[in-house]
């Protein structure tokens, strides 16, 4: 399947901004202890929701900046459509919310108690720096740019794959901290 670059990313940018919403309108005048209250025993809170997207954040903002530096050092153009490539796809797929429940590798679960007011702070900052990303991105080729997992830096995916992939594994976190929330 392809699409129309500035579609996808016009779309990747309204997750973004309603991610960034989200948390700004609804989480940001929360109590700390709101936000560290655990759902049920063993289930993360909301703190240790945006703890683990965090971890994940600075991953994948910095990754994606060095590479379109990079990239725009080299000259790179936008390319009109955009076509994900099949391991982005399809890791984006299984990260998609309500799919298959996943372990979050050691170095990813996060601590007993965050400080809940930092997590969401910084939650915030890299969301902020992500629109900045997608609207660079508009500018360079989606397809060339390959960027490093957090799982293996021999793992390299897509420059438009990642921002997909990360979008979407914020959205299953945040239906999780809903639940967190909720309950």
């Amino acid at each position: 399947m392809q699409y129309h670059t500035n579609v996808f990313l016009n779309e990747l940018r309204q997750q973004a901004e309603s991610h960034l919403q989200m948390a700004i309108r609804d989480w940001q005048n929360l109590t700390p202890e709101r936000l560290s209250k655990a759902p049920l025993p063993g289930k993360w809170s909301a703190a240790q929701c945006l703890q683990h997207l965090n971890f994940y954040g600075r991953h994948y903002i910095s990754a994606c900046r060095m590479a379109m530096i990079r990239a725009q050092e080299r000259g790179s153009t936008p390319l009109p459509m955009y076509k994900p490539g099949w391991l982005g796809a399809k890791f984006t797929r299984m990260m998609m919310p309500g799919g298959k429940p996943m372990a979050s590798p050691k170095n990813a679960r996060p601590a007993e108690q965050p400080d809940p007011v930092l997590m969401l702070q910084e939650f915030i900052e890299h969301n902020e720096q992500l629109l900045q990303l997608l609207g660079l991105a508009e500018k360079v080729n989606l397809e060339k740019i390959r960027v490093p997992t957090s799982l293996s830096a021999l793992i390299r995916l897509q420059l438009g794959d990642t921002f997909a992939f990360y979008l979407a594994h914020q959205a299953r976190h945040i239906l999780q901290i809903q639940r967190a929330l909720a309950s």
